[in-house]
């Protein structure tokens, strides 16, 4: 495996960073590819100034899969809601040194996902106003 992946991506999935959930997550996004098996779930926590606070993740699948979750939730954390929202799955791959053309799909689902728990929180914050 480790002949066709960058330093980057090994290093994210032996120990990728923000494994885990968020209890009280402002939003959830859960995403899966029925082609690969590959599920990713990405919780995010926003404050009042829609300041990604906190994001984690929980994801079943390849090192490619672990390792585009782990640099998303990183990617994301510090950012407001709109700055996130421009995090694309090359923006992804990218900070991952690239990635084989066969797995660019798991930077796809890490974007999906991103997106997924941003429209989550989204829908929560209009449901609150109304």
């Amino acid at each position: 495996m480790e002949g066709q992946y960058s330093e980057k991506v090994m290093e994210h999935f032996k120990n990728p960073h923000n494994v885990g959930e968020i209890p009280d997550a402002s939003g959830i996004g859960n995403v899966g590819n029925p082609v690969c098996g590959d599920i990713m779930r990405l919780y995010i926590k926003v404050d009042d100034k829609e300041i990604i606070t906190d994001a984690k993740f929980k994801t079943f699948g390849c090192g490619a899969a672990i390792a585009t979750s782990s640099m998303v939730t990183d990617l994301v954390k510090g950012k407001t809601i709109d700055e996130a929202l421009k995090v694309s799955n090359h923006a992804v791959a990218e900070a991952l040194g690239g990635l084989p053309k066969i797995k660019m799909h798991c930077s796809v689902l890490a974007e999906e996902a991103l997106r997924g728990a941003i429209n989550d929180y989204m829908a929560k914050k209009k449901a609150t106003k109304a």
